[in-house]
């Protein structure tokens, strides 16, 4: 419940140029991204639904992220290695987690490479959402030993991910292209008309583009899925907290009523 406010914010960013109403191409974008990310993960901490060894993880594998994508912007296409920590995280995690994963990943690698500029509050909710639908996924096998259907599961995820992340980033290159015949942005378009302008803008420009990073996230899950989840898994068992049932300790409990950790 805490994450639907938040990616109604992201949404509206996304969506206002298919609303015909007149709007500016000039949004608050970066106040409202950062805003948002900043206020999601002050009210995970603050009701404590994330503790201080999940927000290392977090830490952890956001600058492991920031790395990859230093060392490594791009590959081919669009394939990029970022997605491999993000989808996993997520998987395991749960969907707030991946979600926080992907924004600060972004985030700490566009303050690292100085890359802050008007694209980045869209991308840290377009990772973002890459990683809370990995979650979303990962809890359909919710506390199961990762095997290859996690690994499938997931890699399908990110199959879907690679060409859904680029089709919402064209929303934000969408609008600087106005005057393309049939193809381009303009702030009074009906709405249908302008999807129909968009679908055909994403087809011509960047559909096999994005091919390349489906491709190469199935690849990155298929490879390195597999001990990724495995890890995150065991992790994410010792930062839960299991009440002896009918509140009388078990054996490994030193005083009634004391938590026993997993």
């Amino acid at each position: 419940m805490i994450l639907l406010p938040v990616c109604a914010i992201g949404l509206a960013l996304f969506l206002w140029p298919f609303l015909g109403a007149g709007l500016p191409s000039a949004t608050p974008a970066l106040a409202i991204g950062l805003g948002a990310v900043a206020g999601l993960l002050c009210l995970e901490l603050g009701t404590r639904r994330m503790d201080s060894r999940q927000f290392a993880l977090l830490a952890a594998l956001s600058a492991g992220d920031a790395a990859l994508r230093a060392a490594l912007v791009t590959g081919i296409g669009g394939f990029s290695p970022i997605f491999l920590l993000v989808l996993c995280g997520g998987y395991a995690l749960g969907p707030t987690f991946g979600f926080l994963v992907g924004a600060s990943s972004l985030l700490v690698s566009a303050l690292i490479t100085g890359g802050m500029g008007p694209w980045v509050p869209y991308q840290l909710f377009a990772v973002g959402w890459v990683g809370m639908a990995a979650g979303l996924a990962g809890m359909l096998r919710r506390g199961c030993r990762p095997t290859w259907v996690d690994v499938s599961i997931l890699a399908v995820v990110g199959a879907i991910a690679g060409f859904g992340f680029g089709a919402v980033m064209d929303v934000w290159n969408w609008t600087f292209y106005p005057s393309l015949p049939q193809l381009g942005w303009s702030a009074t378009l009906p709405p249908l008309t302008g999807l129909g302008h968009f679908a055909r803008y994403y087809a011509v420009t960047s559909a096999g583009y994005d091919a390349f990073r489906a491709v190469g996230n199935v690849l990155m899950v298929a490879v390195f899925g597999l001990p990724v989840l495995a890890g995150l898994r065991r992790l994410s068992r010792r930062f839960q907290i299991h009440w002896p049932a009918g509140g009388s300790p078990g054996p490994s409990v030193a005083s009634p009523g004391a938590p026993e950790l997993a």
